[in-house]
Formats: structure tokens, C-alpha cells, sequence
């Protein structure tokens, strides 16, 4: 598992060198390990590099590797990157710190509803379908300012921030600089944006973390 962490320690350097780049702090990007389909012995050597921010797409899979690993490993962020679906939102909110995809009003009511029953409070980003893909998940961007004012005023929750996922035969750019326009109009001050075939560019454009996970762990 030596290669994995020599691929940890590669994508730390090149956040650093791109955040020095772009005239930030080395420091001011956050990454997260995406280690959806890998097993908890392919995720615990980059445990043991201090890395704490992981992403998952699915709450099912979550459960079966994660309350175990935090066991072992006290300070684990844990972040849903894949669609919610709102009969999986009680075990969201009960496994996951920070929920990335809030993209539909049910969503929003649901997590709002479960968040107050289980008196534990998620840190919310909505998703922007930046490239209006029919396929994909997330807000239109024409509807993403009043979908964030509707989620504070409406249900009462704390948006933090959004994240996209452009489309993959695109220039990543344009997407990442509209997400940033609707965080700067719906003062949100967190972009996850970036992937591991784009996350320099995106640091960049201001990304605050990163969801790099083929680059680190190798192909699924």
C-alpha cells in the first residue's frame, strides 16, 4: 500500500504548489480522500497518514466501513458527495459530518426534519448542475440563490457552501467560475469543486476543498 501514500503525499504537494500559485495560502484547501469502493484495510494507510476528510457516495456503503475506522482513528470528517435520497436522510445525518449534495426541496425539508430530531447538525452544501446536464444531480444554476435563500428561510438550515461536478467532455474553467459567481451572490463562502483529473484548476478558481479519490487510491 506504500504506492497509496506516496500518491497522498504527491496530491498534498501539488494543493500546496497550486494554492501558492493562485496566491493563497498553502494551507487554505481542504482535501478530501474520495474513497468510495475502496474497503476499510485500502483506506487505513492513509489513516495513518494524519489524512482525516474522507468522501463517500453511497450511506449504505458508509455504514459498513466507517464506524469502525472512526473507532480506530479519533477526528474523522466524513462527507456525502454521491445524490441523497430522502428515505436514506435519517442515516445521513446520523453518519456523515458534512452533506454536500442538498439539491430539491424534499431534500431540504427531510434533512431539516431529521437534523432537529436527532439534535445533530451536518454542514450543508448545495449541489450546482453547473452544465445543466439531464443526467446529473444538482440545481439548475438560474434557481441555486433563490434555492439557498429558501433553504435558510424556508427550513432553517445553515448553507455553507456548494459544489459542482462539471461536465466530463468540458473545459472544467467556466463551471468552476459560475459556481463561485452564485457562492459570491448567495454569500456562501465554501466551493467544493475539483476532481482528480482538474482539482489544480479548480484551486484556482477558489476551490476550499477538494474531492480527489482515483489519483490517490488508483483506479476502481
Amino acid at each position: 500500500m506504500s504506492t497509496v501514500v506516496d500518491q497522498l503525499f504527491t496530491v498534498r504537494a501539488a494543493i500546496g504548489k497550486a494554492s501558492v500559485e493562485a496566491g493563497r495560502d498553502e494551507d487554505s484547501v481542504a482535501l478530501v480522500a474520495v474513497s468510495k469502493t475502496f474497503d476499510a484495510d485500502e483506506i487505513r494507510p492513509v489513516l495513518e497518514t494524519g489524512q482525516r476528510v474522507f468522501g463517500e457516495n453511497r450511506v449504505q456503503e458508509a455504514q459498513g466501513k466507517w464506524p469502525a475506522l472512526r473507532a480506530e482513528f479519533p477526528g474523522i470528517e466524513l462527507h456525502l458527495i454521491g445524490p441523497l435520497q430522502s428515505n436514506k436522510s435519517e442515516d445521513a445525518v446520523a453518519l456523515f459530518d458534512v452533506i454536500e449534495t442538498v439539491d430539491r426541496e424534499k431534500i431540504a425539508a427531510t434533512l431539516a426534519a431529521e437534523m432537529k430530531k436527532q439534535n445533530r447538525f451536518p454542514k450543508l452544501y448545495i449541489q450546482v448542475n453547473t452544465g445543466s446536464e439531464p443526467q446529473k444531480a444538482g440545481i439548475e444554476p438560474k434557481e441555486a440563490v433563490a434555492f439557498v435563500k429558501r433553504c435558510r428561510d424556508v427550513h432553517g438550515l445553515t448553507i455553507e457552501g456548494l459544489m459542482c461536478i462539471p461536465p466530463a467532455d468540458e473545459n472544467p474553467g467556466p463551471h468552476f467560475a459560475l459556481l463561485r459567481k452564485i457562492a459570491g451572490e448567495a454569500n456562501v463562502e465554501k466551493l467544493s469543486m475539483g476532481m482528480s483529473s482538474d482539482y489544480e484548476i479548480a484551486i484556482g478558481f477558489g476551490a476550499t476543498s477538494v474531492r480527489v479519490g482515483s489519483a490517490i487510491f488508483g483506479s476502481r
